[in-house]
């Protein structure tokens, strides 16, 4: 089978950057600096879908994710507190990884993100600004 992007990691987000392993695109929430890493690989629910390969690959691209959403957060005026990396699965399982970025001031801190309500839409101008900064990180 070929690798098709699940059309709700595309909701509420704009491309950003197509990376060695992972596609990777901006969450429309202002309320956040977040990231979300789409492995292209056919059918891959679990990490462990991941070729050994992939695996270092895939945490490298984390990594660099989590340091694009500490410069995303200051471009946004935000201060990221911690860097909350998850791959959830529980209502898209194609495999992805939401790099978030969390300040101690957000709306929802320390409580965790996922499922909530209450996304603040950036915006289609201010969202296509960002993932223009994100794709040059």
């Amino acid at each position: 089978m070929t690798f098709q992007t699940d059309p709700r990691l595309i909701a509420h987000s704009a491309a950003v950057a197509a990376w060695p392993l992972c596609d990777v695109r901006l969450m429309d929430d202002a309320r956040f600096p977040w990231l979300v890493l789409i492995p292209r690989v056919a059918d891959a629910s679990e990490l462990d879908d991941l070729s050994p390969a992939d695996r270092p690959v895939l945490m490298a691209e984390m990594i660099r994710a989590g340091e694009m959403v500490r410069r995303l957060g200051e471009a946004m005026d935000l201060e990221v507190h911690k860097v909350n990396t998850a791959a959830l699965g529980n209502v898209t399982a194609q495999l992805h990884v939401h790099v978030v970025g969390r300040r101690r001031d957000d709306p929802l801190w320390p409580d965790p993100i996922w499922g909530r309500d209450g996304r603040t839409a950036l915006g289609d101008l201010r969202l296509a600004e960002l993932a223009d900064l994100a794709a040059g990180l």
